[in-house]
C-alpha cells in the first residue's frame, strides 16, 4: 500500500518531529510511505481569506502531486478537511479537475482515522503512564468525523483519558481568525485553558499543530508551565 504523506506547512516549518513520528507510525503499520518533496500549502489560508485563485492553484498542485497514491494521509485534521471538503468548490468550474479530484477525495485521511478505520491497527508502539485529556480540533471533528479514533489509540498506550468540559469547543485558533480577531481568539483560548487545567491531566493531546501552538502559547503566558501539549503522533510512537 503506497501512502503519500501530506506533511502540512506548519509541521514542516515549526515541528518536523511530528511528521517524522507520523511516518514512523505508518511504516510500523505496514505502509510504504512517500513524501513528495515539492509539496507546499494545501491552500487553506488563502481559501479562508477569500483568495480563491491562489487556493485553486495550490489545490491543483497538490492534486497533481498526490493523485497517484493509494491513500493520502496527513497529521492535521484542518488540512485533511480542506482537501476532503473544500477542493470541490475550487474545482467546480473545471470538469477534468473535478473528475480527478473525485477520484482522490475518498483516499484522503487524517492520521488516526486512517490507522483505525482503514488499517484497523492495534499494535501501538508508544506507552504513556499518566493522565491525558484530548482536544477535538474543529476541522478534524466536523469535516472528517475524527472523534473516537484518537481516543481508541490513546487507550492502547496505557494512558488514562480524562475528558475536559466542552472538549469539542474551538480553541480560538482558526488559522487567520487568530490574526484578524486577536482579542476574541485569546478569550476563547482562555476558556479552553481553564477546561484543560480543571481535568488535572498531565498533558493535553491534539491532532492539529495549529491548535497545539495556540494553546501551548496561551498556557505558558498564563503561567502554566507544567501541562504538556503533545501531538497524537508523538505520544503514539512514545517520543514524548
Amino acid at each position: 500500500m503506497r501512502v503519500g504523506f501530506l506533511i502540512t506547512c506548519l509541521v514542516d516549518l515549526m515541528r518536523p518531529s511530528i511528521g517524522l513520528a507520523a511516518v514512523r507510525l505508518l511504516e510500523a503499520a505496514g505502509c510504504e510511505v512517500e513524501v513528495p518533496m515539492a509539496q507546499t500549502c494545501c491552500g487553506q489560508p488563502a481559501y479562508n481569506s477569500g483568495d480563491h485563485a491562489t487556493a485553486a492553484a495550490l489545490a491543483r498542485k497538490l492534486l497533481e502531486e498526490f493523485e497517484h497514491y493509494d491513500y493520502v494521509v496527513t497529521p492535521s485534521g484542518s488540512c485533511g478537511g480542506m482537501v476532503r471538503t473544500h477542493y470541490a468548490d475550487l474545482f467546480k468550474d473545471d470538469p477534468d479537475l473535478s473528475w480527478r479530484y473525485e477520484r482522490l477525495r475518498p483516499k484522503v485521511y487524517e492520521l488516526t482515522d486512517f490507522l483505525v478505520r482503514v488499517l484497523g491497527w492495534q499494535d501501538v508502539p508508544g506507552r504513556f503512564d499518566g493522565t491525558v485529556t484530548y482536544h477535538d480540533a474543529c476541522a478534524g471533528l466536523r469535516e472528517l468525523g475524527v472523534k473516537q479514533q484518537p481516543r481508541e489509540l490513546l487507550a492502547r498506550t496505557g494512558a488514562t483519558v480524562t475528558e475536559m468540559a466542552q472538549c469539542e469547543q474551538c480553541c480560538g485558533f482558526g488559522g487567520t481568525f487568530a490574526v484578524k480577531y486577536g482579542a476574541i481568539s485569546t478569550a476563547i483560548a482562555d476558556e479552553k485553558c481553564d477546561q484543560i487545567a480543571a481535568t488535572g491531566a498531565q498533558a493535553v493531546v491534539l491532532g492539529d499543530l495549529g491548535c497545539m501552538l495556540h494553546l501551548e502559547g496561551r498556557m505558558r503566558r498564563r503561567g502554566n508551565v507544567s501541562t504538556r501539549v503533545i501531538h497524537i503522533a508523538e505520544i503514539l510512537t512514545g517520543e514524548v
